[in-house]
């Protein structure tokens, strides 16, 4: 059985790390240090149709282990239900510098996380928009530069609102995707099968 010491990482980093060896091995035993990370982790093993079974050895040592339907473990094992996973396309538009309402400390660090958590996607979306406070993020000082890198050489379209560059003074520090126009977000907002706006 693979085995994953997660312990002192950071949301969703336990989670990215199973989807991963999952992907290799029929059973995962991830080790983490909070409730919340078994609470994912037993999601997880929902969303994949996977058996999930956890052991509470303090309020700061859970084990977590996920199997395929089959697998013998050494655990007592509670079958999940298994979702049926839409493979529709969609889109992500991003138009602030933060994720979410509240400290804007917080919402910086929480949408660099989405950014790359969607690297780790196993649906990649087939495009991400940026405009007003989003723009920044396509620039050559981004936080998230490199994430966006690797989205696109995988094939995902980057798109960053060329009034709103011109307005921030950004045009000419474009370090990713390409340049478009209002007329053109909304075509392709429009003709999207879902948006996802973080």
């Amino acid at each position: 059985m693979f085995k994953i010491d997660a312990i002192g990482k950071a949301c969703p980093l336990p989670v990215i790390e199973t989807h991963k060896a999952l992907k290799e091995h029929d059973a995962v035993e991830t080790v983490v240090d909070n409730q919340i990370a078994t609470e994912n982790l037993k999601k997880l093993a929902e969303d994949m149709g996977y058996t999930y079974a956890m052991t509470e050895e303090s309020s700061t040592h859970y084990t977590v282990m996920i199997a395929k339907d089959g697998v013998s473990t050494d655990k007592d094992v509670q079958p999940t239900k298994q979702d049926v996973k839409s493979q529709d396309s969609y889109i992500v538009v991003i138009n602030s510098p933060t994720m979410g309402v509240g400290d804007d400390v917080l919402g910086k660090q929480l949408l660099k996380t989405f950014v790359y958590t969607l690297t780790e996607q196993d649906v990649l979306p087939q495009m991400i928009i940026f405009y007003n406070g989003g723009v920044p993020f396509v620039t050559e000082d981004s936080d998230v530069l490199e994430d966006l890198k690797t989205l696109a050489s995988q094939g995902v379209q980057i798109y960053a609102c060329g009034a709103c560059l011109n307005y921030y003074d950004l045009t000419d520090k474009v370090a990713v995707g390409e340049i478009t126009n209002m007329y053109r977000i909304v075509e392709m907002m429009r003709q999207a099968d879902r948006i996802v706006r973080p």
